[in-house]
């Protein structure tokens, strides 16, 4: 009989030690889609050397405000770093969006950039180059071999923390001590 795995859409995963890639050590990755064809989500927590206004002269979208230019871009993983998001809370008229729970909407339309720069975008947003993405079965595997965690995750999380807290933000909803944490896996 095959097991079926509860949805992890609208919930974090949450990096453990065992995870020793640069790219997703110590990530706070929110998931946007998790089926039986596998697994899509963005890393929230990890900045790239870029703001806002590289992204807009890259696209040739003129802002004056110096605080959206000056906003972080963020990488949401390894696959497609020339893709853009924008995970977002509220709707609005993109092109291209989706909700993917609760509020919590991913645009990928270029819609949304040039409004952000005109100051009528969301009020919360992060833009993300590239995506974290899974084929069928991989993630579960994963987590069986405890490298990663799963949490709720609300607005306020991916909005409103520090990217440098984030992480432990996220860990301690959990309510437990992470050294508590065995290096080794198993089933029983």
């Amino acid at each position: 009989m095959e097991q079926q795995t509860a949805s992890l859409v609208d919930k974090c995963l949450i990096a453990t030690p065992a995870i020793k890639d640069p790219i997703f050590a110590a990530s706070l990755v929110y998931m946007c889609e998790h089926n039986q064809n596998g697994s899509m989500g963005l890393v929230v927590n990890h900045e790239t050397s870029q703001i806002l206004d590289d992204v807009f002269g890259q696209l040739d979208i003129h802002c004056d405000n110096e605080a959206i230019k000056n906003q972080p871009v963020y990488i949401g993983g390894p696959v497609q770093l020339e893709q853009g998001f924008v995970l977002h809370s509220g709707s609005g008229s993109w092109q291209n969006s989706a909700e993917v729970s609760g509020g919590i909407h991913l645009t990928s339309s270029l819609d949304i950039l040039q409004a952000i720069a005109k100051g009528k975008g969301p009020e919360n947003y992060l833009v993300i180059l590239g995506f974290s993405g899974w084929a069928s079965g991989q993630l579960e595997s994963e987590l069986q071999q405890n490298s990663w965690l799963t949490s709720s995750c609300d607005a306020d999380l991916l909005f409103h923390q520090k990217p440098e807290d984030k992480w432990q933000v996220a860990f301690d909803s959990l309510g437990f001590d992470i050294s508590m944490l065995s290096p080794v896996s198993g089933n029983a």
